[in-house]
């Protein structure tokens, strides 16, 4: 069931000088989320902000009753976001949209490949399949040492393996040159991040004859399917609100992929 609601900020992590891990609460039980949903924030003191933005649910924890969405400041409403204290309010709407495919058993063997901000969803996927009894392998990618995200958190759940542009850490290169993905099999890849990465993998996938799911990064105002900001042109369907029938969605029902 959506909810909107008055979120407490209990945390404010800056990662660097671009990302924040922020960790809100209620004084309810949170509604139950699903890995690859998104959240939409009003953005308050903003002058230039009049439309909630899209923050991917980044963890759950359901013990402490938190909500952990991780942000990439880069524009005035993100920026604000940036801004806020531990004890301020957020106005959120929750959860939105649909989310990964889990895998089927437990010995499925599943990747889950994200860069820059995109890594964000996957955190949360892979603890669900980590709880499930699986194990999850992240292939995780930047274009530098200081670009990677959450690296120590995704080593928690799973195995990493990381590529940056300029060598700096892991293998050098794009993730899908990374050499895990010649060296192992797998039976399904979740991907989120920059639209290139995501066709190159949904491309490695079919190569592999293996079910990708990609979690797209659409502009989307509303988040209910009403302002037609995030359609996206589909093989079956024509054209989808992905803030609806996504944002995670199956590679093969995608045009440009």
């Amino acid at each position: 069931m959506k909810k909107c609601i008055d979120m407490t900020v209990t945390a404010v992590k800056h990662i660097n000088e671009k990302y924040v891990l922020l960790k809100l609460t209620h004084n309810e039980p949170l509604p139950h989320m699903i890995p690859g949903q998104f959240v939409e924030v009003r953005v308050d003191g903003s002058s230039t902000t009049f439309l909630r933005r899209p923050i991917s649910i980044n963890n759950v924890d359901v013990i402490k009753n938190e909500l952990h969405l991780l942000i990439a400041a880069i524009g005035d409403g993100t920026r604000r976001l940036a801004q806020l204290h531990s004890g301020d309010n957020l106005n959120v709407m929750l959860p939105l949209g649909n989310g990964f495919t889990l895998p089927a058993t437990p010995e499925k063997r599943h990747i889950l490949i994200g860069g820059g901000v995109g890594v964000a969803p996957l955190l949360y996927l892979g603890k669900a399949i980590k709880d499930m009894g699986g194990e999850a392998t992240f292939l995780l990618g930047a274009r530098t040492k200081t670009d990677l995200l959450m690296i120590e958190e995704f080593k928690k759940i799973g195995r990493v393996f990381i590529t940056t542009e300029d060598g700096s850490e892991g293998e050098k290169g794009f993730v899908t040159n990374h050499s895990i993905l010649t060296r192992e099999d797998f039976d399904m890849v979740s991907t989120c991040g920059p639209k290139p990465m995501m066709i190159a993998v949904a491309r490695y996938a079919e190569k592999a004859g293996i079910e990708c799911e990609v979690s797209l990064e659409n502009k989307m105002a509303c988040g209910l399917g009403a302002c037609l900001c995030c359609v996206e042109k589909t093989n079956d369907k024509g054209n989808i609100c992905i803030c609806t029938e996504g944002p995670v969605i199956n590679a093969k029902r995608l045009q440009w992929a």
